[in-house]
This record gives structure tokens, sequence and C-alpha cells, in this order.
């Protein structure tokens, strides 16, 4: 704290980013440079428009810094382990619902700038697409190295449980159909909305059980919507800790 508000001082930091201020440094475990650099971090485009204002840009940089050091770090954490298994065990540890869980764990929830009167927006990803643009505001402001070490002290070590990981099952949709085939249950996926955001079609899709809508899932293609919909649905039904 003592270094905290030194930087404050230091930098000049009015009153009204002191608090702020002091939440993203405990987060993120260092003294950040650029404070708006990682204002544009945590700023979702529901209030943010301008694309030099929200985080939409270092969200695409975050992701494939990320997946590098990822990649990296499994390459040599299994030194005899198939392309395969690498591959499978990468799209595990950041596959967009393991992100959002990470980022509300760490409290970046708290200090993303979003508009809270959309009552989607609380319960939806958004918070790990946030987590990725940190991880490029880190990249943009400390370096590949900083990044690197940031990401294994504060995201790999206390919340990626590689051991439970190697063993969980991801392709939820799969999940989903074999529980509706044990149980008797029609299930379909429906494009429910499909719209233009920032230049890209965003689809929405509903698991669909009986012609009910159980729970539906947003991404820039189907594919990935739909296994939204499915995870999410495998968390209603409860049956992501059990074998159906």
């Amino acid at each position: 704290m003592v270094l905290v508000r030194y930087f404050i001082q230091y930098l000049g930091i009015d009153k009204t980013n002191r608090a702020f201020y002091k939440q993203l440094c405990n987060v993120l475990g260092f003294a950040p440079g650029t404070l708006s650099l990682y204002k544009a971090a945590l700023s979702h485009r529901s209030v943010k428009e301008n694309a030099e204002e929200n985080n939409e840009r270092l969200e695409y940089l975050g992701d494939a810094i990320l997946s590098g050091i990822v990649a990296d770090y499994l390459f040599r954490r299994y030194p005899y382990k198939e392309e395969g298994f690498l591959t499978e065990m990468r799209s595990k540890m950041v596959n967009r619902q393991t992100l959002n869980d990470i980022a509300v764990k760490m409290g970046l929830k708290k200090i993303t700038f979003y508009n809270k009167s959309d009552g989607s927006l609380k319960v939806s990803q958004i918070f790990g697409n946030t987590l990725e643009a940190l991880v490029g505001a880190i990249y943009t402001d400390k370096g590949f190295n900083q990044t690197k070490q940031w990401v294994i002290k504060r995201m790999i070590m206390p919340y990626m449980f590689i051991e439970d990981l190697e063993t969980l099952e991801i392709n939820h949709k799969n999940k989903l159909y074999g529980w509706a085939n044990k149980n008797g249950k029609i299930l379909e996926f429906e494009t429910l909305e499909e719209r233009f955001e920032n230049g890209r079609r965003l689809f929405t899709v509903g698991a669909m059980v009986d012609g009910e809508l159980l729970a539906e899932g947003k991404a820039y293609n189907k594919k990935d919507a739909s296994q939204i919909a499915s995870q999410i649905a495998v968390d209603k039904l409860g049956l992501g800790k059990i074998d159906e």
C-alpha cells in the first residue's frame, strides 16, 4: 500500500481515479505505467464506442499473446505429449468460460466499465474478453517477458488446475446430446438472432429441448455460440460433475 500511495502521488493521479488505481494495482500485483491504457482494456464497447477507448483491439492482441504463452507453458510442462493433447489442453485453458471464471475471481468484474443497466451483460462472458484485453495492455506496457510471468503467476498457478483440466470434458454439446438421448428428449440448436456488431456478425444460438429454450450463447460464429449455449445448459442441468 505504501508503494501504491507513492505512485499515486508520483503520477499525480486525481481523486476520481485513485480508488480505481488501487483496485487495479491489487489485481495486477504491480504498478501500471500508462493508466489510460488499462482503462481502455477495462472498458466494454457498451460504454466506449470509439475503438481507441474500448477494449476490443487490446482483446484481439491479448488473445494472441495469451494463446502463445499457454502453448509455451504446455510445451515445456509436457515434453512427451503429442500435438493433439497439447492443443486440447490449450483449448481448455483459454476457452471463454474458463477465462470468464478467472476474471470474476480476480476481481475484474468490479473494475470493468460496462453498461450495468443491460442485464444481459452482467451474466455474459465479457469479463473473459476483458481479461484478454488486460493481457494485451500488460504486453503493451511491460513487454512479453513480464506478461508471461504475470500470466503464469496470476492466472495459471492460482486458477488453472492442470491435473483437473486433463480429465475435463470440454465438448459440452456432445454431453448435452448424450443427456437428451438418454432421457428421450429432442435437442436442437436454433439461431435466435444474427446481427452486425463492430463490423462482424454476432450470432445468438439457443439450445432447444423439446421446443423450449433451455440456454443461449453468443459468439462471432455459430459453432462457438452453440458450445457456449451447451455449456450453460450443462451447468443448468447439473451435468458438469457427473457422468450422464
